[in-house]
């Protein structure tokens, strides 16, 4: 319904809402940037990541692969086979590689050499429904949605492991996982801010985002509406704004106000991460392409 009103009122004020739309993205996009698709083929490209160096890594989940994106040489590679239909991707401080894995419905640390050790195979003795995407604090706590989703590869119908579809907290030194929201109706996408202060997480089965205040026991406090709009992924930039993903990529500053719609010409994009060696490249992973943005703002990391 959002997403017909919306473009309702684009066809309804026509010029005039484009133009207001080019104006709001010249704030935050480089002069002369065009959208440049620079790899498809897949089936369903998601979770972004970017390494140290600026490199992205991403993964097209139904074909169970990760694969990297190089930007000095502006290709793409397999990374990993049998990746575990891996979906949200997040590197951590000693440059792992922190998969959901949804085949088995676990959470993986992967080296630079494809080898995996697994953080999380259940929760209070069953498996979780599916990581589906993380973010890493500053101080090593990695934040994981757990939605219920039809894998399809799988030739079964989901069943609920848990009482719910919650979001988790899984401490710096991977011995505590506990929930820290159990409200929530479809988590998906989250990040957070560069200090560790704050949690942006998307309520897709709702239509929400909220943000949260993070507390040092990694405990969220303080939760408020931020933007009625849910996600599929998301990423955040030094100024503070917060990328949304679904119909293109939506902007909206900290305080909620939408600035910029990024239109991509696909039905659906997937995620979103600041790439590039600057973190000045924004890489969208939309179906079976990937595509890349080049910034005035820069990600954080």
């Amino acid at each position: 319904m959002k997403k017909i009103l919306y473009l309702s009122i684009i066809a309804i004020l026509g010029p005039l809402a484009i133009q207001a739309q080019i104006i709001d993205k010249k704030s935050i996009v480089a002069n002369k940037a065009q959208l440049e698709k620079i790899a498809d083929g897949f089936t369903f490209t998601e979770g972004p990541a970017v390494q140290r160096i600026g490199d992205v890594y991403f993964t097209d989940q139904p074909n169970n692969k990760i694969l990297k994106w190089s930007e000095t040489r502006n290709e793409d590679s397999v990374f990993m086979e049998d990746s575990g239909r891996s979906n949200g991707l997040y590197f951590d401080r000693e440059g792992n590689l922190i998969a959901c894995a949804d085949m088995e419905n676990q959470l993986w640390s992967i080296d630079d050499k494809g080898n995996k050790k697994v953080l999380i195979e259940n929760f209070q003795g069953k498996k979780l429904n599916g990581p589906n995407d993380l973010w890493i604090s500053p101080f090593g706590g990695i934040y994981i949605t757990d939605p219920l989703y039809k894998r399809p590869y799988w030739d079964r119908d989901p069943e609920m492991q848990q009482n719910g579809e919650h979001l988790y907290f899984l401490s710096a030194d991977r011995v505590q996982l506990f929930r820290v929201d159990e409200t929530l109706v479809k988590p998906n996408g989250l990040v957070g801010t560069k200090d560790g202060k704050k949690l942006y997480v998307a309520d897709i089965g709702a239509n929400k985002t909220y943000v949260y205040n993070i507390e040092e026991d990694g405990y969220l406090t303080n939760k408020q509406l931020f933007v009625e709009m849910g996600s599929d992924g998301m990423t955040i930039d030094h100024r503070g704004n917060v990328y949304l993903t679904g119909n293109g990529v939506t902007v909206f500053n900290s305080k909620g106000d939408q600035i910029a719609h990024i239109p991509v010409d696909e039905k659906w994009t997937s995620n979103v991460v600041f790439g590039g060696i600057e973190r000045k490249t924004l890489f969208i992973t939309a179906m079976g392409s990937v595509y890349t943005l080049q910034m005035k703002v820069t990600g954080v990391w």
